[in-house]
């Protein structure tokens, strides 16, 4: 896969509409050219204790942060036409399916591919979390869970696996 967009979510609480931040990189002829992240004031809006341990974030991060239609807006011309890739697919689009229905917003059906099935296939066995499957493409996670960190070795990795 030379041309996708990788694109990671992290969340306030366990209401998958709850995206508080977002991370994309875009990748065309198989190099990354181009870089987008916000944070994003999350509806339901609140954090919750695990969810703040896991990035960092809270409400005095995103209390004047935009809502995810106004982020989306942003987004959408740097990923038109171009695959989305996740590390979980099954998690960043089921953020991105929620926060469009909570925001009545139409869902343009995003291809999406996962880079951690694909790794699973690549290697069967060991742990696939996103830090340690990046360090077998070459790139050191060194801020894990801050979205555009997370993006860029998802982006990596597709680039090694997909």
């Amino acid at each position: 896969m030379k041309d996708f967009a990788a694109i990671d979510f992290e969340t306030a609480n366990n209401q998958r509409s709850s995206v508080c931040s977002v991370g994309i990189v875009i990748v065309r002829n198989g190099e990354i050219v181009d870089q987008f992240y916000s944070l994003i004031k999350p509806e339901p809006n609140y954090y919750n204790y695990m969810c703040t341990q896991v990035h960092g974030l809270t409400n005095a991060d995103t209390d004047n942060a935009e809502i995810f239609p106004k982020v989306w807006s942003k987004i959408e011309p740097l990923i038109e036409g171009l695959p989305l890739v996740a590390h979980n697919k099954a998690f960043d689009e089921s953020c991105l399916k929620a926060v469009f229905r909570l925001y009545q917003m139409d869902y343009p059906d995003y291809e999406f591919h996962c880079t951690c099935i694909a790794s699973r296939k690549v290697w069967p066995s060991g742990r696939h979390n996103l830090d340690v499957i990046a360090a077998r493409c070459g790139y050191n996670l060194t801020n894990h869970h801050h979205a555009l960190a997370d993006a860029e070795a998802c982006a990596w990795i597709a680039r090694e696996i997909l």
